[in-house]
């Protein structure tokens, strides 16, 4: 488990390390003898980059059917289309969310519970704006809302769901999308109580430092759910595709210098999408329950960020995890958890 990586922590959060993980370390193949025959998994954003090479490698895996979660009706009906022809035995279809809207959200998950059968979801929607902006139902910064907020009450609400429509002995499986930026988040405030009045405030806001923070957030929210979840039940992790190519992340974003070198640099270095999100499908497929609550990448379990092995870190922790809950309270996170605790 990534708690018991202090000791690599330093190292995975190094240059160095991050060029071996791109270049030389890479994400192992997916053994020939997963089979995902008579399952069905969920993908939000799937339409584009990451979440379609992902759909496409369950699909190559005989995953009998897949539920594109995506904001556009006709982008995902582009996919699905494509997709259906790549694979015409299996049942694919569209399911819309916003993920910025808490009532799209819950009225996502809602119509989930009326599926046959669901063993994957892989939460992989996520962002990275060029500007501070506000989610116009909650008022929250974007890049927090849907990365950390959004994410953490679709998987929250997705767990008993999971838990019920799963058909095999075997746990099901639930990743919630990171990325190795947050080996470099950095916060900065010495005050716990009003973390939320930190990243929602403009003055503060820088594009790259917003989404390091959303991610970061949304690991210590991972990690906290896995030890209320039992690993028997739903495996929870927490999957890094590296910096990849072939995605619309970072788009829009300004053409001032520090994006143009990062432009520059991820061509040079990025990973294929498709590689990126083999390393999704390996969350979902092959690694077991001792993933459960942890950072993987390159088929591996990965160390926390050092942030969280600290004092300072883990009262961060604390306060974020607390801060979410009450955020969501109206789910009643807090039953959803205690029903799946007793089970």
């Amino acid at each position: 488990m990534s708690a018991n990586l202090k000791d690599q922590a330093s190292w995975e959060a190094s240059p160095l390390a991050f060029l071996y993980r791109q270049f030389i370390e890479g994400v192992p193949r997916i053994p020939s003898d997963v089979d995902l025959s008579g399952q069905a998994a969920l993908i939000t954003g799937s339409n584009i980059g990451l979440g379609l090479d992902c759909a496409r490698q369950l699909l190559a895996l005989n995953l009998s059917h897949l539920i594109i979660a995506v904001r556009s009706q006709t982008r995902g009906d582009a996919a699905a289309k494509m997709l259906q022809a790549e694979f015409p035995r299996a049942k694919i279809e569209v399911s819309i969310v916003d993920m910025s809207s808490y009532k799209s959200i819950q009225a996502f998950a809602k119509r989930c519970e009326a599926l046959q059968r669901l063993d994957i979801a892989v939460l992989n929607a996520g962002l990275r704006r060029p500007g501070f902006e506000r989610a116009e139902d909650t008022k929250h910064e974007m890049t927090f809302q849907i990365n950390c907020l959004s994410t953490a009450l679709l998987g929250l609400l997705l767990l008993p769901i999971l838990k019920e429509k799963r058909r095999t002995a075997s746990p099901a499986r639930l990743a919630l999308v990171g990325s190795d930026v947050t080996y470099w988040a950095k916060w900065t405030s010495s005050d716990y109580n009003s973390i939320f009045d930190v990243v929602d405030s403009a003055a503060n806001f820088e594009s790259m430092e917003a989404y390091k923070t959303s991610k970061l957030f949304l690991l210590m929210f991972v990690d906290k759910l896995a030890q209320l979840v039992p690993a028997d039940e739903i495996i929870i992790n927490f999957p890094n595709p590296g910096l990849c190519g072939g995605t619309q992340f970072g788009s829009d974003s300004p053409s001032d210098l520090g994006e143009v070198i990062f432009r520059a640099m991820s061509f040079l270095i990025a990973r294929p999408a498709a590689v990126g999100a083999r390393q999704y499908v390996n969350a979902v497929t092959v690694q077991g329950v001792e993933s459960h609550g942890s950072f993987v990448g390159e088929g591996k379990i990965k160390p926390f960020p050092t942030i969280m092995y600290k004092e300072s870190g883990q009262a961060l922790q604390e306060a974020a995890w607390n801060g979410i809950m009450k955020e969501l309270s109206f789910a009643h996170p807090a039953k959803i958890l205690e029903a799946l605790s007793k089970a």
